[in-house]
């Protein structure tokens, strides 16, 4: 993350794209979508992120690429949210996880850790369904 700069340090945009692998006009059309992210602009109108508006960005970059969250899908999720509550909160658990902590791959998988690795998905896709719900109600 940027050339030996400590975690609290402020990063360019050149810096954060890099280090996101992102383009810039990518994070500036996440900046126009998202009020949570708020760079530091100089007069000369070069920004300045801060390490809350970096990880805020690592988050919406997880959310759309690896979660496959729409923008409204995310926008929805940091609806009327401070930074602290999007930051200090896991927003979903990715239930793949489950099934494959539950499954060795190297091994024949039993009826019994097949069934437990189903039951685990549909415990983690209730509530996946009920967070969707609670969003579809704020």
């Amino acid at each position: 993350m940027g050339a030996n700069k400590s975690k609290s340090a402020f990063r360019s945009i050149a810096e954060v794209t890099e280090d996101l692998k992102i383009a810039p006009h990518v994070l500036r059309f996440w900046e126009t979508k998202f009020s949570q992210i708020k760079p530091m602009k100089t007069k000369s109108s070069r920004r300045y992120y801060r390490p809350d508006d970096v990880a805020i960005l690592e988050l919406i970059k997880e959310l759309l690429y690896v979660r496959r969250y729409t923008i409204e899908g995310v926008q929805k999720l940091f609806k009327n949210r401070t930074v602290k509550d999007i930051l200090g909160t896991e927003i979903q658990k990715d239930f793949f996880e489950d099934i494959d902590d539950n499954i060795d791959a190297n091994t024949e998988v039993s009826n019994t850790a097949m069934q437990d690795a189903i039951n685990s998905a549909i415990i983690s896709l209730s509530q996946i369904k009920e967070d969707l719900k609670n969003i579809v109600n704020l």
